[in-house]
């Protein structure tokens, strides 16, 4: 089993009127005028240090995403960046980014030799996840959002060209056209690094993975909802002459570890604090609807979703709602106390603690959890979310040498038990077991 570390990597500013405030704070809704750049550098060097920090205690890879134009991911246009850094700072860790917004690239020829750069810099570490982005990404850089889809799609293909056809050759397809494709670098990993597919709401994309046999990551979402889209997973890959096994399914959850259940509960609360994040369950970040849901960006008719369209926070996200019930404590207005405001997110914490959707404990009492969580789903990877919201280093670091202790020897004795192999060691692309890494000569 694949075991993997995430966080948002978000812009925590504790002396900001925004951060502390009451109200659930409104996506794309902060200037940059409260950008503060030495903080801001201040923090990217601390999550560096962070995830050296993951390696020395055994995760086998790292996650990184890209959100844009908000406080609660810095690696909006970042993500690569970072990537390179990683690559040269790490020795072992995988390097998952999860992922390039495939659609709001004009040029995805130079995505395609950054990220060949990445993995030659790393050694070839690189696992590359493609994602449509949401509509928030489409309006920040200016993406049409009914070409989404096609966009992502040729995208993918002019990137998956540059690295496995020699060139030069041209390229004319219906979004991006290029008289000369020679890209003067090739990745390590042969024929190609690996892909991967996160996700959590659209079910073309779910099938277009099966399709391509690239590993499917669903994102922090109920356990029910997650396995009914692995097997929809399923259902594609048989539709492909192919069965899908564990090494096709990874899931992201949050996970905090203590000294003691009062410590783990306190500092695991934080986990949806912190700048509000539309994305996290439990958080205080509000979809803005007219950006979430653009015309022709999201798939219309029934069917058209995972089962995770049924839950109200992945909806409300989506900017899909239209007077559901929440599964959430619902409160009209603001707190008018700072006692209330704490006794109001207690109680959402709560809520999330007993949908599954974050474990926080001691080692002893986190692990039959995560048991249950494997036993469920049987996913080949994992990615832990942690040290997000209002984590400080401290927590993080804490949390992290605690899991590395106790928590993750367990979970890999659990993986052997109950079969779950990675992509690492089953190729996704044959089913077959995997051989040394080909390299390019």
């Amino acid at each position: 089993m694949f075991i993997g570390y995430f966080t948002e990597r978000p812009y925590q500013d504790r002396e900001a009127p925004w951060y502390r405030t009451h109200h659930g704070m409104m996506d794309l809704s902060l200037s940059n005028g409260d950008y503060n750049p030495q903080l801001g550098g201040q923090l990217y060097n601390r999550y560096f240090d962070e995830k050296l920090q993951v390696e020395d205690v055994g995760f086998d890879g790292l996650m990184l995403n890209a959100h844009h134009s908000t406080p609660f991911c810095m690696g909006g246009g970042a993500m690569n960046l970072e990537a390179a850094v990683l690559a040269r700072i790490t020795e072992k860790l995988k390097i998952a980014l999860l992922g390039n917004v495939l659609p709001i690239w004009d040029d995805p020829l130079t995505l395609a030799e950054e990220l060949t750069t990445i993995d030659l810099i790393s050694g070839g570490r690189l696992i590359s996840g493609f994602v449509r982005g949401t509509g928030r990404e489409s309006v920040a850089h200016n993406a049409q959002p009914p070409y989404n889809w096609e966009r992502f799609q040729e995208a993918h293909d002019v990137i998956m060209a540059a690295w496995t056809r020699p060139g030069p050759f041209r390229w004319e397809g219906e979004h991006y056209q290029y008289r000369y494709i020679n890209p003067w670098m090739r990745p390590i990993q042969q024929p190609h690094p690996q892909i991967w597919v996160p996700g959590i709401l659209s079910r073309a994309t779910v099938a277009w993975a099966a399709a391509h046999r690239y590993p499917y990551v669903m994102l922090d979402s109920q356990l029910s909802m997650t396995a009914q889209t692995f097997d929809y997973y399923r259902e594609q890959a048989r539709e492909n002459g192919y069965e899908a096994g564990t090494q096709h399914f990874a899931y992201m959850f949050k996970v905090h570890v203590d000294e003691t259940e009062e410590a783990a509960y306190e500092t695991g609360r934080k986990l949806i604090t912190g700048p509000g994040n539309l994305f996290l369950d439990g958080s205080n970040g509000k979809a803005n609807p007219w950006v979430q849901n653009l015309p022709g960006f999201n798939a219309r008719g029934k069917g058209k979703f995972l089962p995770t369209a049924d839950f109200y926070s992945v909806k409300q996200s989506r900017g899909l709602i239209g007077g559901e019930k929440s599964d959430a404590p619902v409160y009209e207005g603001p707190a008018q106390t700072e006692e209330e405001h704490d006794d109001r997110r207690r109680k959402i914490f709560d809520g999330v603690l007993e949908r599954h959707a974050a474990i926080v404990g001691t080692p002893d009492s986190v692990l039959p959890k995560i048991r249950h969580v494997l036993e469920q789903l049987r996913p080949g990877s994992v990615f832990i979310w942690h040290g997000d919201g209002d984590f400080t280093h401290e927590d993080t670091t804490r949390g992290i040498r605690l899991m590395g202790e106790y928590v993750l020897p367990a979970m890999r004795e659990m993986g052997k038990e109950l079969g779950l192999e990675s992509p690492y060691e089953v190729d996704p692309l044959t089913n077959e077991p995997v051989v040394p890494m080909a390299v390019a000569s």
